[in-house]
């Protein structure tokens, strides 16, 4: 059975710049899939490439089993493939419904599109059911988002990509700026994805947040994979060689195949 996405040979350049080498990836339902790497390896140019603000310059991504083309993120968000940016992607001057619906209002009659009237009231009680859904506390949500702490803008944004995301969710950095019951609350949204079925895909620093969340995780180096593992405390430490180039990577040849790593069975 083919896995639920798949990026074959990805490569991606900004002039003399090479950002994706031929990158591989595999994603399998229900799955939190980790991408660790340094700082320019490449890991934010991937998952733009699969969220569809990125356009490879060759390779492909399948998605089921089937070859998707995304020119845009409106693409991807038609194929059920949502991101969470790092900086959030959040409009301080609008409130909270207003920025779940930016850029794909609700409006009467639904045929007349953006020339139809605004439905305000449907926008604000479909956003308030989905932050109840979700155990996401927000007092008013008429409030503008610049009033809100960090934590809230987090868990709005991802709460966001959880009311219209079918199949994939990708997080970019989701708990860099947030202090701990912050992050927790984040965390906690990640395992509800999974439990609706939702795969994940993680770009994260933060080893001990991978250990705990991911199934399964991937090292970027150069723009090329240079290994794999299920991620936990005994290797930890192989992880971060691999991430900072400490050592040869382990198998891992010109073509830039993943390198497999002490525990990198799955999980039961």
């Amino acid at each position: 059975m083919a896995p639920l996405l798949e990026v074959d040979g990805l490569v991606k350049s900004y002039g003399a710049v090479r950002a994706l080498g031929g990158a591989n990836l595999r994603l399998e339902a229900g799955e939190v899939l980790a991408l660790l790497g340094d700082n320019g390896a490449g890991k934010s140019t991937l998952v733009k490439c699969i969220a569809g603000s990125v356009v490879p310059d060759a390779g492909r991504v399948l998605l089921e089993g089937r070859e998707v083309r995304f020119r845009n993120p409106r693409d991807a968000r038609d194929h059920g493939v949502e991101m969470v940016y790092q900086d959030l992607a959040l409009f301080g001057n609008l409130s909270v419904a207003q920025n779940f619906y930016a850029g794909r209002e609700m409006t009467w009659p639904r045929w007349a599109g953006r020339l139809g009237i605004l439905r305000e009231g449907r926008m604000a009680a479909e956003t308030r059911a989905t932050l109840e859904r979700l155990g996401v506390n927000i007092p008013d949500i008429n409030v503008t988002v610049a009033q809100m702490s960090g934590g809230q803008r987090q868990a709005i944004a991802v709460a966001r990509a959880v009311a219209f995301v079918s199949k994939i969710v990708i997080l970019d950095e989701p708990t860099a700026a947030l202090g701990l019951r912050e992050g927790a609350r984040v965390h906690d949204l990640v395992r509800m994805l999974v439990e609706h079925g939702v795969s994940v895909i993680l770009i994260s620093h933060n080893l001990q947040e991978v250990t705990e969340l991911a199934d399964r995780a991937v090292v970027l180096r150069r723009g090329r994979v240079v290994g794999e593992a299920v991620p936990t405390l005994e290797n930890q430490a192989q992880l971060v060689s691999l991430i900072v180039g400490a050592v040869p990577l382990p198998g891992a040849d010109d073509a830039g195949s993943a390198a497999p790593l002490m525990g990198s069975q799955p999980r039961a």
